[in-house]
């Protein structure tokens, strides 16, 4: 297991990781949390050499996609850089890419009735007014659990702040700042269910951040 404890704050700075292998040729991970080897809960970086390719495989509970770098396609379309994924629970295909590309992938983390596919083109698609200076480009929503893009302005300080369910983040560009730390580019961090921070940012950012998907842990109150 990795990173399993949901009641520990994780920071994972992947531009430092080596790549690994998968199962299918061509096709390398840098794992940022996993349940089980090839199974179960598993959020990673992946990245798909020309021509690589998976066979036809299911998602037992779901899969979640941000094409971060290239063109992923599977038997369904083609999904440039910026397309954000959801496959619901029960899904099946056989994923590949021409000239290769570079994912950020969640498997295994969806409810069994959260049953929405998803395809959005974060590129074209317009920002909503956030709080403050924010701009926000909502994913998708389920229950307590909020997914979105959210873009800071160069010198945005929010307030001190909790996350109900936890929080997770990951920074596409700028660099993300807390009183914990200065997170640059392809840093992961996921912190628990009631952490508390004071975030901002001293250049424009643009951040991936998920809310409310964690165990609720009352003794971390």
């Amino acid at each position: 297991m990795l990173h399993m404890d949901f009641s520990e704050k994780v920071v994972v700075r992947a531009a430092s990781k080596d790549w690994q292998a998968s199962p299918a040729v061509g096709v390398e991970r840098k794992l940022l949390e996993r349940e089980e080897a090839e199974r179960g809960r598993a959020t990673s970086i992946v990245r798909y050499a020309a021509g690589a390719k998976f066979n036809t495989h299911e998602h037992p509970l779901g899969e979640e996609i941000l094409v971060l770098e290239g063109v992923f396609s599977d038997e369904n379309g083609d999904y440039p850089a910026g397309t954000y994924i959801r496959n619901p629970p029960g899904s099946s295909h056989a994923p590949f890419s021409r000239d290769g590309c570079v994912l950020f992938v969640k498997l295994h983390q969806f409810a069994t009735v959260d049953r929405q596919v998803v395809r959005i083109d974060t590129k074209t698609t317009p920002w909503l007014q956030g709080q403050g200076g924010l701009q926000v480009m909502p994913l998708h929503s389920f229950e307590t659990e909020h997914c979105a893009l959210v873009k800071w302005p160069a010198g945005e300080v929010f307030k001190p702040h909790r996350h109900f369910g936890g929080e997770e983040i990951l920074v596409l560009s700028g660099e993300f700042i807390d009183e914990h730390g200065r997170y640059p580019p392809g840093t992961w961090l996921r912190s628990p269910h009631a952490s508390k921070h004071t975030p901002y940012v001293e250049q424009e950012t643009i951040i991936y951040v998920k809310t409310g998907h964690l165990p609720v842990i009352y003794d971390s109150l």
